[in-house]
């Protein structure tokens, strides 16, 4: 008799895991669906260039600093001049990315924003090494055990779109 009731209790939770599972069935669907249409994305991104530029900036200045050889503190000059030919390369396919669109975008360092962020925010602490912050052509540049090190760039863009011209100065922090 103690057979009959494991197995009757093997097949109850067997049942109930169906349903579940069933239940949880077009809950997911329902979720993966929410939201995703493809003009959801193009709509906000067209709704504010300025935002979507910058956001493809960071991602340049990344690559750039990524793209950057190692090099002595002493060669800091040759390292702003790697992460600016790689930097460059993306600036320019983000000022022509949406011309078929008539939004026109402009990439420029701002030499000037990138010192004030260094004077007040360059990576210091108790248990960081680092040494002082220098900026080059608007690159910010650290000492770093020793390397040349590529922390942020300061950049003027300017947005013209049909609804009018955004312009903006940002320091974005290179990760």
């Amino acid at each position: 008799m103690t057979d009959r009731k494991a197995t009757d209790r093997g097949q109850l939770v067997l049942l109930a895991a169906a349903l579940a599972a069933a239940a949880l069935v077009p809950m997911a669907l329902a979720y993966l669906t929410l939201g995703a249409h493809p003009d959801v994305a193009a709509t906000a991104d067209r709704d504010r260039p300025g935002e979507s530029t910058l956001r493809a900036l960071d991602r340049a200045a990344t690559n750039a600093s990524a793209a950057v050889d190692r090099r002595p503190w002493r060669e800091r000059e040759e390292t702003v001049t790697d992460f600016d030919a790689a930097f460059a390369g993306d600036a320019r396919g983000i000022e022509t990315a949406r011309l078929s669109e008539t939004v026109a975008v402009d990439v420029a360092y701002n030499a000037t924003a990138a010192t004030a962020w260094a004077e007040t925010a360059c990576p210091t602490g108790p248990n960081r090494a680092f040494g002082d912050c220098e900026v080059i052509e608007g690159v910010v540049v650290q000492d770093r055990a020793g390397e040349a090190t590529p922390v942020a760039v300061g950049v003027d863009v300017r947005v013209v779109e049909p609804d009018g011209t955004t312009e903006l100065t940002v320091v974005i922090r290179v990760r």
